[in-house]
């Protein structure tokens, strides 16, 4: 079976914070479409008995004549495949007001706005005459002027892939404050964006706030548990699955049930009159243990590390519960405030082996981490957002307990 869609009416559009994303999402998609393309243009040959020469000049002569954006200079003998990625041009004004302009023709094309809302890294606006590092809201402005750009230049659809979702952790309420994250949303869906891509949404509720825009929540399970099988022994009998709060239990169900090892909670008794600054001054005021960790290696893992207060804590206690080793996963390494530091602090005391995380926040400092290990999840972005752009189905994406169990089973 193959499938194939004209990828010269798929674009990428890129705001600032999210440019390095971007990039990498669509070197994998121009790999992607290469392969369709042959695959394609081998099962067509074989099943119409014709020349794979003559197939490839019939498909490009369609594509060329139905589309626009192909480039007029290629061999006819190979996959006229356009750049995918759409100039734009940024301003910010002295006022702090943003601007985004569209530099090439967008009409009738599918288009997804690719925004790292959590880059706090120097970018470039203006031409690159102004560099400037944004908030949380001004990636989130941004994203919402260029939504409108594309709207006004005629887009067919609009995606935005937003790895991670702004105010995600004010998802509901205690007292008189507002549901932010469902709000967020709900501006997006007024501005007529069809669909949200990002990983590991803090909660569910969020997804089923929304009446039009749909939302695609991605996992990385299966690129993390590929990085944690490099870095210990996954079929030892010590290994334990954690869940360092209450909160996390589901998604460290899902680890431990993928791994088949046992799953142990860590109880946190917080005092909430108390605000939490940072790291080092949190709200927990005692901890508790169901199950043995004792001389067990013990991998934990969390959808988001703020300042990592929660992670620091249940590291230093699963230590003092004689743990031999701890590793976590985190699908949103934020690392806000001086979280790098405090990391640090506690990989010196021994507290814990290796973090991993995935590029779905943009990080330089981290990277240079011993401790720290990227993964990568640019190929997943870009497989989806290849299947939404074909009208093809993702449940296989998005619930990837098959691949996981397939590639444990091939390390067997």
């Amino acid at each position: 079976m193959f499938y194939y869609s004209n990828p010269a009416n798929l674009a990428i559009v890129a705001c600032p914070g999210g440019e390095v994303f971007a990039d990498q999402v669509i070197v994998h998609l121009k790999k992607q479409y290469h392969h369709v393309f042959s695959v394609t243009v081998e099962e067509m040959s074989r099943r119409f008995k014709t020349e794979p020469d003559e197939v490839m000049q019939r498909i490009n002569f369609i594509n060329e004549i139905t589309t626009t954006g192909m480039n007029p200079h290629s061999s006819d003998m190979k996959l006229h495949a356009p750049q995918f990625k759409v100039p734009a041009h940024f301003t910010m004004f002295p006022n702090g007001e943003f601007k985004a302009e569209i530099l090439k023709s967008v009409r009738g094309k599918n288009i997804f706005i690719v925004q790292d809302v959590e880059n706090h890294y120097p970018l470039k606006f203006n031409g690159g005459t102004l560099t400037k590092e944004l908030s949380v809201n001004d990636h989130l402005m941004v994203a919402y002027v260029t939504v409108d750009a594309v709207k006004q230049a005629g887009a067919r659809s609009v995606t935005v892939v937003a790895p991670t979702y702004p105010y995600a952790r004010q998802h509901k309420r205690k007292g008189r404050e507002g549901v932010t994250a469902s709000r967020i949303g709900r501006i997006f869906e007024s501005l007529g964006v069809d669909c949200l891509i990002t990983l590991d949404i803090h909660s569910r509720d969020i997804e089923n706030s929304f009446c039009r825009m749909r939302m695609e929540n991605l996992h990385a399970s299966y690129q993390i548990i590929r990085k944690l099988s490099h870095l210990v022994p996954l079929y030892s009998e010590d290994f334990v699955v954690a869940a360092p709060d209450t909160g996390s239990i589901d998604r460290n169900k899902f680890y431990a049930t993928a791994l088949k090892k046992p799953l142990a909670l860590i109880y946190k008794e917080r005092d909430y009159s108390r605000v939490t600054k940072d790291a080092m001054d949190n709200n927990i005021a005692d901890v508790k243990l169901l199950g043995n960790v004792k001389e067990k290696i013990v991998f934990m893992a969390d959808d988001i590390l703020g300042t990592g207060g929660t992670l620091l804590k249940a590291m230093e206690f699963l230590k003092e519960q004689g743990a031999k080793k701890v590793l976590c996963a985190i699908s949103l390494p934020l690392f806000s405030g001086k979280a790098v530091k405090f990391f640090d602090d506690a990989y010196r005391a021994g507290l814990f082996y290796r973090i991993i995380g995935t590029n779905a926040v943009y990080h330089e400092e981290l990277l240079t981490r011993e401790w720290y290990s990227s993964v990568d999840v640019t190929k997943l972005f870009a497989q989806i957002i290849s299947r939404l752009h074909q009208g093809l189905s993702i449940s296989s994406m998005l619930d990837n307990r098959d691949a996981i169990v397939k590639s444990l089973i091939k390390k067997i």
